[in-house]
């Protein structure tokens, strides 16, 4: 018989039973688990990533003098060694001069710019024009990074490429021009984002301050609700590590001109330092929540960023080697995005418009801080090395930079391949007849297949709660769980920070 009674009844002693659906609630808890270890894993990767930034950064400022130096110290002296060498020059001083000749020549051009007329022309504007500036400023960041590199690489390699090819590009003096021209662009831009920070930082309300910091959270709507696969969030991930350094850079430039406006006043920094911890907690608190929930719609665990910093590691590893494909600063350039000239032609012209240096004892304290930046790369470089020996070790990628696979060329025969590569286990015997370690594979860019996971538009980013996983569903977690080699089969040479997904 039903009555209300008897419902009312069933309904306060109805009982069930979790255990019923095990697999589900152990797979949620599992989720919160992973949200919870997302900070102190993503906070790892971006400190590692934030120090090679550093490394790249201040190797402008310190050894690629000296190599610059070194570089025409040789082809000063080149007759009194003779023309035994067909290079008058080896490649990495080619490059050298070129970024040593590039900087000196934006450094010169950038005094035709008056920082202080920008500052007021954008201080005369309003808060809601500056806030639309601010934003098309970070996207033209963006994309003219993601263009500076190519020129960059397509001038190095115009300038060191065999004569005995056939030409086919434009010349070396307009691969130039159009380098100079994007460094002193890019150095432009960098300079309006520092003017428009130092602007919100010195009004009386700090509206506009609070409107640019807002504007970070809107990047975590057009971030977590995207379909990601585990190469698109080590994209992300490399672009988040070099807007934090910029950024910081960007805080040192307004800290700068500020200090010197107050006539370098140790108290005026106190009354910076509230703004200066509001802007880097924004986006500590914005990285975390982004990452978070990215990899909760993915199903992506949080063991992924240990495998992004053994990626970012092996490129450090394999950039030391003997026969390596580039330098290290322009590997990360490629990486993640991150352009060392542009920013270090802007520091140079604010510390130099900032700080007047007179008197001997002044070029004494120059003299020592040279020696001290140089010290603190040397000490970074040594630690940064170790610690990515560390991290490959762990992934266990020391048959990739040591016993490459080979694979055949059109026009080479496999008998060409096994004389030019004479390794074993890991050992090769270079032209003197000396033993070595770290001799490394030529790239064979043409025959690496594509092995970038493609992504099903028509998959959903959340389980139903009926049917806990598909088909569809257990391919992507093993591939999310597939080995950890798999980053490192994507070209290095690419820029991955600058993609707008």
């Amino acid at each position: 018989d039903l009555s209300l009674l008897r419902f009312i009844s069933a309904e306060l002693t109805r009982g069930y039973f979790l255990e019923h659906n095990e697999a589900k609630y152990t797979e949620r808890r599992e989720r919160v688990y992973t949200c919870m270890r997302i900070p102190k894993e993503l906070e790892k990767l971006m400190f590692f990533g934030i120090f090679l930034c550093l490394d790249a950064f201040l190797y402008v400022f310190t050894l690629l003098p000296l190599r610059v130096f070194l570089a025409m110290f040789r082809f000063i002296t080149l007759p009194c060694y003779g023309l035994r060498d067909r290079r008058l020059l080896q490649p990495a001083q080619v490059c050298d001069i070129l970024k040593g000749v590039i900087l000196v020549i934006c450094y010169f051009m950038m005094h035709y710019v008056d920082y202080s007329m920008m500052y007021h022309l954008i201080r005369g504007q309003s808060v809601i024009k500056l806030y639309i500036i601010y934003n098309m400023l970070e996207v033209a960041d963006r994309l003219i990074s993601s263009f500076g590199q190519d020129i960059l690489d397509a001038l190095y390699w115009t300038a060191t490429e065999p004569k005995e090819r056939k030409r086919a590009h434009i010349g070396v003096i307009p691969h130039f021009f159009m380098a100079v021209l994007y460094v002193f662009l890019h150095a432009i831009l960098i300079m309006v984002q520092a003017t428009t920070l130092n602007v919100a930082f010195n009004s009386h309300n700090k509206s506009l301050l609070t409107i640019m910091m807002s504007n970070n959270f809107v990047e975590i709507k057009g971030s977590v609700f995207k379909k990601f696969e585990k190469n698109n969030l080590f994209q992300m991930s490399n672009s988040d590590i070099k807007e934090r350094f910029t950024n910081y850079v960007l805080l040192l430039i307004v800290c700068l001109r500020n200090m010197e406006q107050f006539s370098w006043n140790p108290d005026h920094l106190w009354v910076l330092f509230p703004d200066v911890c509001m802007v880097v907690a924004s986006e500590i608190a914005v990285d975390i929540v982004k990452h978070a929930f990215i990899t909760k719609f993915n199903d992506i665990t949080a063991d992924v960023y240990s495998e992004y910093r053994a990626s970012l590691a092996f490129d450090l590893v394999s950039s030391r080697q003997k026969n390596a494909y580039t330098d290290y600063s322009d590997s990360v350039s490629r990486r993640m995005g991150f352009i060392p000239l542009p920013l270090a032609v802007l520091l140079i012209r604010v510390v130099t418009s900032s700080i007047k240096v007179q008197g001997v004892l002044a070029y004494v304290c120059v003299v020592l801080f040279y020696c001290g930046l140089i010290s603190l790369k040397v000490l970074n470089s040594i630690v940064l090395l170790g610690k990515s020996c560390q991290y490959v070790k762990e992934a266990k990628m020391e048959e990739k930079l040591f016993n490459p696979v080979l694979t055949a060329t059109p026009g080479k025969t496999a008998g060409k391949q096994q004389s030019t590569f004479k390794s074993t286990q890991g050992i090769s015997t270079d032209e003197n007849g000396s033993t070595s370690v770290t001799n490394q594979p030529v790239h064979q860019k043409e025959n690496t297949p594509s092995l970038l996971v493609t992504s099903n538009s028509d998959q959903f980013l959340t389980t139903p709660d009926g049917e806990e996983k598909d088909i569809s569903q257990d391919s992507s977690e093993l591939k999310h769980r597939s080995a950890k080699k798999d980053l490192l089969e994507i070209d290095r040479f690419t820029i991955c920070g600058n993609r707008i997904d």
